[in-house]
């Protein structure tokens, strides 16, 4: 019952955050422009602010683990390259298939991994899952963009999504937040409050405009793709990595991490790529809403059943 209870206090509070965007948009307060810029504004401000705070106020020492590092980043890779050959098999629309690839093989990790880790582990636990963010969103962003890239029509800007890459501003707050800890930078005490109290606005905001976002629309029409997304992301991706893990040897703190990577809901910000790169813009929309929706649902049961298990 114990664990029943820390794992309903872990994610519930998220998802309560989530269910309050989706009704303040319902009762007129926001309207699709605001959540548009809202979303913009936390993206390109406040996730930096947070994922350099989190990185700059962790130790180095504490926070690296090349081994966590390394099952992350297979996790990932082994993913996207499945994906790469199962869904081509199964969809023979190429803007739904870049879609489908990138939902299965890209976790909203940003968003989940800070409060998770935190709730149950602290500040050491939001240290490790801010160092892990830094190096796996630059990946998630490269492969997405592949992805898109392959399957849309026209022609390959390289250029262009290099630039796009190297200056996407979670990115570079991870990295500026990398550099101040391996330098050991330390901030004017005033300045580090004001990150810290800035930082804090990200998480919140960010699940608000969530639940803003959502919109249940085409559900007939995209059905099987809804089934295979969600599936794919929430049970298959999980279902064969989270056993690897544990045999692995990972337990606490770094396995939550791991939990976290392979169960949270596809990235909010898929939508967005899929409609700038020539993909199925409502495909990628529903599939964000369904995945958060049950990740609810499933998240807590896969925390629930490891925890009662006793690895973390």
């Amino acid at each position: 019952m114990g664990n029943l209870i820390i794992s309903f206090n872990v994610i519930m509070p998220l998802f309560l955050s989530i269910i309050l965007g989706y009704f303040i948009r319902k009762i007129g307060l926001f309207d699709e422009e605001t959540v548009r810029k809202m979303n913009n504004v936390t993206f390109k401000t406040f996730f930096p602010i947070m994922l350099f705070n989190n990185v700059y106020s962790t130790s180095f020492e504490g926070a690296f683990n090349i081994k966590l590092i390394i099952f992350a980043i297979n996790c990932v890779l082994i993913s996207f390259i499945s994906m790469c050959i199962i869904i081509p098999l199964l969809e023979k629309d190429n803007k739904k298939r870049g879609v489908l690839i990138q939902t299965i093989f890209r976790s909203n990790f940003i968003l989940f991994a800070l409060p998770i880790t935190t709730s149950l582990f602290g500040k050491n636990g939001s240290g490790v899952a801010a160092l892990l963010i830094a190096i796996i969103i630059p990946i998630f962003n490269f492969l997405a963009v592949v992805v898109l890239e392959i399957f849309r029509d026209g022609n390959t800007d390289i250029k262009k999504i290099i630039k796009g890459i190297i200056t996407n501003p979670l990115i570079l707050g991870c990295f500026a937040g990398i550099a101040a800890m391996l330098f050991q930078i330390r901030l004017p005490i005033v300045l580090e409050k004001t990150i810290n109290d800035l930082s804090n606005v990200a998480t919140p905001l960010a699940l608000v405009i969530l639940g803003a976002s959502f919109r249940f629309g085409k559900i007939k029409e995209y059905t099987k793709q809804l089934l295979i997304g969600v599936i794919g992301r929430l049970v298959l991706v999980p279902g064969i990595f989270l056993p690897i893990a544990i045999n692995a040897g990972f337990r606490n703190i770094e396995l939550t991490v791991i939990i976290v990577l392979l169960t949270s809901p596809t990235a909010t910000s898929s939508f967005v790529m899929a409609e700038q790169m020539g993909g199925d813009g409502e495909l990628a929309g529903q599939l964000v809403i369904f995945t958060s929706a049950f990740s609810i649902i499933t998240m807590f049961l896969w925390i629930f059943f490891i925890k009662q298990c006793g690895y973390i």
